[in-house]
């Protein structure tokens, strides 16, 4: 049996299906840096835009200066930014100039390894893009193209292996791997599947990307080993199974216990589980479990870090109990779009569309003739094909509804967007390019926040959290008399001095 190769989706994947992106910040990660260093990995799923966009929103902390740091505390091994079409935090689609921009950036800060993944397999975008990232970063940066996998009536074995034949004749593209987000590929589907797309590439390297939200990637994972597959994406600890993708350990205990080699030092790969563990529970973050199989998945297809932001903003509009009737809603609206893969950004319209049409009030409280009597502008510019043209024909009633608003014909003449002289007219021509994209991508009062904060804190113990979440509550106290901290064995009491 062959070598196989993990690429750890903890930081980033694993913290956006399982801790809605916002559970770890730069203390975090630059605790256990050095450590994911050491053990083995072939690479890091370190960043997206959208990463980089909750580091300024919830945490005030700069991504530019923590990829950096990370980069000099994981000199040895690669760190991967994932990117979804001409866009870069924002839904709004940017200037080429602008996208070359963020790449330049991303490498000069040490980023070397860059998913290309766009929504619609749109191949020309998907080539421009490769072609952006290496003219920015020459041999040095390596290119992975995205077979997204998704079922539909047009997601066939064919027209994966279509695609992977585009991607052997682009010289840009490194190797390829299937991004299973929605953890829906079966041990049975990929006997097929791997070999048609295997063919397709005509040697380039696959890699296997699949989430363990219905508990089949675990079994899935062994069967792409089985069938040539050298590098499985895994996560640690708190950070694996449940949505996010498959435990690190198990999987590599399975691998070995079939006959394969993995090369992971065990060792530390059991520091990285614990730490994320007691990161876990000092932070009151829920771990991963195993899942079992549940069949609406293969409908709606909604992947981990979308189904907890869905889960709660319900939760927030008081509409917690509806969500099995938003998941139906959700599986006829993607039908009705085309289908269109359940990747960023479409889940966020689809499920948008869908909120919008369980809203919408009928005849005696029921919803029937008023679907898609409000329609989001991001459904409209799918529609319009701004984010690529739909893999399968949107449904020819829903179509003429959408299309048939003032709105729509304002969207279908939009200017082009601003390229990097025009951002430098409107944001300053003496700030960063690091913190133009910023300010590009965001509200100018996030980045203003930011920008204001103090340096992050880049150490990080779980044990002493309980400790200092007490002192911080107490110094938000009104001030006492007397403060006496007791448990089995310890009694501590202070007075203040008389007066006082």
């Amino acid at each position: 049996m062959a070598d196989i190769e993990l690429v750890d989706v903890s930081l980033r994947d694993g913290n956006q299906s399982l801790w809605g992106a916002t559970g770890l910040r730069t203390a975090h990660i630059a605790q256990i840096a050095p450590v994911a260093n050491r053990a083995g990995f072939r690479a890091l799923d370190f960043s997206s835009s959208t990463a980089m966009g909750v580091s300024v929103r919830v945490h005030r902390e700069d991504p530019w200066a923590l990829l950096r740091l990370v980069r000099a505390a994981m000199p040895d091994t690669r760190l991967q930014f994932i990117g979804t079409g001409f866009r870069f935090i924002s839904w709004e689609r940017a200037h080429p100039d602008v996208i070359a921009l963020v790449y330049q950036c991303l490498i000069r800060n040490g980023m070397d390894r860059f998913v290309v993944l766009d929504p619609s397999h749109d191949l020309d975008a998907m080539r421009a893009t490769a072609r952006i990232i290496k003219h920015a970063g020459g041999t040095g940066a390596e290119v992975i193209a995205a077979l997204t996998y998704t079922i539909s009536a047009v997601h066939d074995d064919a027209f994966y292996a279509g695609l992977a034949q585009a991607y052997a004749a682009c010289p840009d593209i490194d190797r390829a791997y299937i991004k299973d987000p929605a953890g829906i590929l079966t041990p049975e589907r990929a006997a097929t599947l791997i070999p048609a797309v295997r063919a397709g590439l005509a040697g380039k390297p696959l890699e296997l990307h699949s989430h363990a939200s219905l508990g089949l990637s675990p079994r899935t994972c062994l069967l792409a080993a089985d069938l040539g597959v050298r590098v499985l994406q895994v996560g640690c600890g708190a950070l694996g199974n449940g949505t996010s993708l498959p435990d690190a350990q198990q999987l590599v205990a399975n691998l070995r216990a079939t006959g394969h080699e993995v090369t992971v030092d065990d060792r530390l790969l059991d520091v990285l589980a614990r730490y994320f563990d007691l990161v876990a529970e000092a932070e009151g973050l829920p771990k991963g479990q195993a899942r079992e199989f549940d069949a609406a998945f293969l409908d709606h297809q909604v992947a981990g870090g979308v189904m907890t932001t869905t889960r709660r903003q319900l939760r927030e509009l008081g509409m917690e109990h509806r969500f099995g009737e938003l998941m139906e809603e959700i599986t006829q609206v993607r039908a009705e779009l085309g289908y269109p893969i359940m990747v960023t950004p479409f889940p966020q319209m689809v499920i948008g569309q869908a909120l919008a049409n369980l809203l919408a009030p009928g005849p005696a409280g029921t919803r029937a003739g008023r679907r898609y009597d409000t329609v989001p502008d991001q459904v409209i510019r799918y529609v319009l094909g701004t984010f690529g043209k739909p893999t399968a024909p949107v449904e020819p009633g829903v179509l003429a509804k959408i299309l048939d608003r003032p709105r729509a014909r304002e969207l279908s003449v939009e200017p082009e967007p601003l390229d990097v002289p025009a951002l430098r007219r409107r944001f300053g021509a003496r700030i960063s390019d690091e913190e133009l994209l910023l300010r590009f991508g965001m509200p100018g009062e996030e980045v203003d926040a930011m920008v204001a904060a103090p340096p992050p804190v880049t150490h990080y113990n779980p044990a002493a959290q309980p400790l200092l979440r007490l002192l911080r509550e107490l110094r938000d106290r009104p001030p006492a008399a007397a403060f006496v901290v007791e448990k089995p064995g310890f009694r501590l009491s202070l007075k203040g001095r008389e007066g006082q």
